[in-house]
């Protein structure tokens, strides 16, 4: 299913995964006002095509959606990239935003649970971006972003499935890196902390470690073309998640987060 805006030359061209969660529209908004074309994937089809109609009005010089389940068709990536480069006459970046928060007490006691957390935040996010950085390896150019979370940082009872895919799916683009920097191609990961946004919304929120979608968008905008590998957002996390892993381990299990 797609929706083509506009005519015009893009600034870049752009595939969106999890393209309805409200950093990625964030991101996809950024994009829109430097004339991007797009490709905006995601399971809810009369959702995508709002966002594109929002889109084009910024800018997007080309919107295409992609309703599909992106757990669900995760193995067939490559081909899913090889055609949504085809639609935007090219590819220059490619975000990986989805995920699923879940629950731990959940997870600890549905062996389901535990599998749609880890499935959602690496298993599958992973085969994404290795579809997407094999075009990027060929051309020589481009990036591959995923948005990861500072709870992959240390493990905590609280939400210890969730930071451990997210952490397994930041080591997995570190090397990523790695492996594109020869071509010219990059890779980062985008590694945020407490985000304003409704997967949040069971949580007390305000205060300073609290960012807004737009904060985090522009971190994940700047990421694609410049910046390591590992992108704390906002970058005071680097410091702050420095510190919690620095607390010696039987100090740490005596604390409840």
């Amino acid at each position: 299913m797609t929706e083509t805006g506009q005519s015009g030359g893009p600034s870049n061209r752009v595939v969106i995964l999890g393209a309805l969660s409200a950093i990625a529209i964030a991101t996809a908004r950024i994009y829109a006002t430097e004339r991007a074309a797009l490709v905006l994937a995601g399971r809810n089809a009369e959702r995508l095509r709002a966002l594109a109609d929002d889109l084009r009005a910024r800018g997007a010089s080309q919107v295409e959606i992609a309703a599909v389940d992106l757990e669900a068709a995760a193995a067939d990536a490559p081909k899913h990239m090889a055609d949504w480069k085809t639609k935007l006459g090219g590819l220059d970046h490619v975000h990986v935003i989805y995920g699923y928060l879940g629950e731990q007490a959940k997870a600890s006691a549905d062996p389901a649970e535990l599998a749609r957390i880890v499935s959602s935040n690496y298993a599958t996010a992973v085969q994404w971006c290795e579809a997407a950085a094999n075009i990027m390896r060929v051309q020589k150019r481009g990036s591959v972003v995923a948005v990861s979370s500072v709870a992959g940082d240390r493990g905590r009872q609280s939400n210890y499935a969730y930071g451990s895919a997210k952490g397994g799916l930041a080591l997995y683009m570190q090397g990523l890196a790695h492996s594109l920097a020869p071509t010219g191609a990059r890779a980062a990961v985008v590694k945020p902390g407490f985000v304003d946004t409704p997967m949040t919304d069971r949580m007390k929120k305000g205060g300073p470690l609290w960012a807004s979608p737009d904060k985090v968008a522009r971190i994940i905008r700047r990421s694609a073309d410049r910046g390591g590998p590992i992108q704390y957002a906002p970058g005071m996390w680097r410091l702050i998640m420095l510190m919690i892993r620095s607390v010696p381990t039987f100090v740490f299990h005596k604390t409840k987060v």
